[in-house]
């Protein structure tokens, strides 16, 4: 038998968290209904990843026939919550005095334009799954890869985040890349520039920084951080994109587990190959193979 509850030691215990809510920190804002829902957002979210796979997601058969029927399923309930949780944080975000007046229906019309470009999305997206595919002798079918490579979901969730990055939307981007964070392990800022076929393989610890930039074919194993020097908070005008804190790749590139790369200064030459465990605060020219235990901005640099 467990002990009864002691009601007046709980209801003292409430009373205390209650009236914390009362000092000046900032964590004691009340306005949740003003807020988005982060469970909404995910829930959205996952209706578009459902679109751009549908065969692979899907709990029916699907043909030319039922395909419209399956995607408007989708489509519609996402466009819904988007709708309204964009709105949520544009409002709310005005209101704080961070972000100017939109125009009434901007949230629908930001909604409709990533719905416009979710064809395009899916034939990018399909160029990454070849990446993999092409890029990681282990993978055995492209089925395989939609299913069970976490830089997949990843990317895909990079991808569509970064349509909402671009179109100034605040917060909801965050919530889509936090999601696939935690899914995955890897942490891509919906703000970062990410070019097509694009491979992260293994992918646990990645991390790349809001201002990246990085071409195409671009290949980049786990533990790899492009990241930016220790920098002092600057303010962003009106939900723009910020000053460049974090390194440029060219197309090509290869990097290796455990590289960190950074600044906003730094950029990696087209067709480069940056070694295991390397440390760069430095740009490297196109050709460049860097090796070794580097240290600031030294390396061991082949063919450069």
């Amino acid at each position: 038998m467990s002990e009864p509850v002691r009601t007046k030691d709980l209801e003292e215990a409430i009373d205390a968290v209650v009236s914390s809510y009362d000092g000046p920190d900032e964590i004691n804002n009340l306005e949740s209904a003003a807020l988005p829902n982060r469970r909404a957002v995910i829930e959205a979210f996952v209706h578009l990843v459902h679109v751009v796979y549908m065969g692979f997601y899907s709990t029916r058969a699907l043909n030319r026939e039922n395909l419209r029927y399956s995607t408007s399923e989708h489509l519609y309930p996402a466009y819904e919550a988007l709708v309204e949780h964009i709105d949520r944080a544009v409002r709310y975000e005005e209101a704080a005095g961070r972000l100017d007046e939109h125009a009434s229906g901007w949230a629908e019309e930001v909604v409709l334009r990533l719905f416009r470009m979710l064809p395009g999305l899916r034939k990018c997206l399909n160029g990454d799954v070849l990446a993999a595919y092409y890029g990681d002798p282990a993978a055995r079918s492209v089925e395989e890869i939609i299913f069970s490579y976490p830089s997949i979901r990843a990317i895909t969730a990079h991808r569509i985040a970064h349509v909402l990055y671009d179109e100034g939307v605040p917060m909801i981007p965050r919530i889509i890349s936090d999601y696939a964070h935690g899914e995955t392990g890897i942490d891509i800022s919906a703000g970062a520039h990410i070019g097509e076929h694009f491979f992260i393989d293994h992918g646990t610890g990645v991390v790349i920084g809001e201002t990246t930039d990085i071409g195409n074919n671009v290949k980049i194993y786990q533990g790899v951080t492009l990241g930016a020097l220790s920098t002092t908070r600057a303010e962003r005008v009106n939900g723009t994109r910020p000053t460049k804190r974090h390194p440029t790749l060219g197309d090509n590139v290869t990097i290796y587990s455990g590289a960190t790369i950074l600044g906003g200064d730094t950029s990696i030459g087209d067709g480069s190959v940056i070694g295991g465990n390397v440390f760069l605060i430095k740009s490297v020219p196109p050709g460049s193979k860097i090796f070794g235990r580097a240290r600031a901005n030294t390396a061991t640099v082949e063919g450069a």
